[in-house]
């Protein structure tokens, strides 16, 4: 709420402009005294004497007093102005892949050891936080999902969930994408009042566990009016998965401190990713690294914006009473001063 000053109708203060041409046109003194004098010397003197002195006093009292009464007519006033702010936010499940390929480092830059799951870690998270007036939930999925965070508008109780995460979390190997998917959709048409619903899936494999396929669990997000949009990470040709500690997550690096490679790992199936977003009406990428990820994300924002509507309400407090009192009281002042100090004699 802020308390402005303005005016009702501010066209009306351009009569202030006239004011100057009236006090040209009436001339800079007042009346000539009605007086005989008997000699044209000292009525001369005197003439200039009473016009100067009555004169500018009045006309200045009557110049204020009338500029006075067209700032009231102006409507001056102070406007409390109230905002109120309406969203009509989305509902999006974010699905992210635990599987051991998540700890890949093919995404990294030169000198990095990043995996692909801290980089898309990183990124999620600040996807979420310009999803501020969003509900979302996440599941993430290894031969089986899990649901991490049901839809909620607590993004930071969201984030330290996400941050507890990590590759070996969930025990079962494999690659449940059609599972996850049914998953996702199932939280969101739980949900009431629901008008946008919306899946990002992010795999770097191929669906190889589970019990529904991935391309009915698009059939049934598409019969709920969920989009989902699909993003496969990692470099498009096979590449190894280092050996690590599953039940911290983190490497485990040889006595020269170098990454020991274990597994050769297939690209995503992303014909299948495809045909899932053509499905649900959403669009399909692809990430090899952590910038497109993030220009990924950043698409998807700009793409799925959340409806916002602005309500002003203002209270005004009318302000006119003070400058027409202010002019009633200069025009008594003049009155007064006309009728005992500056009366005019016949």
């Amino acid at each position: 709420m802020t308390g402005e000053f303005e005016f009702q109708y501010p066209l009306l203060l351009g009569l202030l402009a006239l004011l100057p041409v009236y006090a040209f046109l009436r001339g800079r003194f007042g009346k000539l005294s009605a007086l005989r004098f008997s000699s044209a010397d000292i009525a001369r003197a005197a003439g200039v004497q009473a016009r100067a002195a009555v004169g500018r006093v009045m006309l200045f009292l009557r110049l204020l007093a009338v500029a006075l009464g067209i700032v009231a007519l102006a409507g001056p006033r102070l406007a409390d102005t109230h905002i109120q702010t309406e969203t009509a936010g989305l509902d999006i499940m974010l699905a992210l892949d635990l599987s051991w390929s998540m700890m890949a480092l093919d995404m990294s830059r030169p000198g990095e050891r990043l995996t692909r799951f801290s980089i898309a870690r990183e990124v999620m998270e600040n996807f979420i936080r310009k999803r501020t007036s969003d509900r979302l939930g996440l599941v993430v999925f290894s031969a089986v999902p899990y649901l991490a965070s049901p839809l909620t508008l607590n993004h930071d109780w969201l984030i330290e969930h996400l941050q507890r995460l990590h590759v070996g979390r969930l025990q079962e190997l494999g690659t449940a994408i059609g599972d996850a998917l049914a998953m996702s959709a199932k939280r969101l048409k739980d949900l009431p009042g629901s008008k946008s619903r919306i899946i990002i899936l992010l795999t770097d494999g191929d669906n190889n566990k589970g019990e529904i396929d991935p391309l009915p669990a698009a059939q049934l997000a598409a019969a709920l009016g969920a989009k989902v949009y699909t993003i496969g990470i990692g470099i498009e040709q096979p590449c190894q998965l280092p050996k690590f500690d599953p039940a911290t997550g983190q490497l485990q690096l040889d006595a020269g401190g170098n990454v020991v490679p274990t597994l050769t790992l297939q690209p995503a199936n992303y014909t299948v990713l495809n045909k899932i977003s053509m499905l649900t009406r959403a669009n399909s990428y692809r990430a090899t690294n952590r910038r497109e990820l993030q220009a990924i994300y950043n698409h998807i924002d700009r793409l799925e914006k959340t409806e916002v509507k602005i309500r002003r309400n203002a209270t005004y407090h009318p302000l006119f009473q003070w400058p027409l009192l202010a002019a009633f009281g200069l025009l008594a002042v003049e009155l007064v001063l006309s009728n005992t100090r500056y009366r005019r004699v016949p």
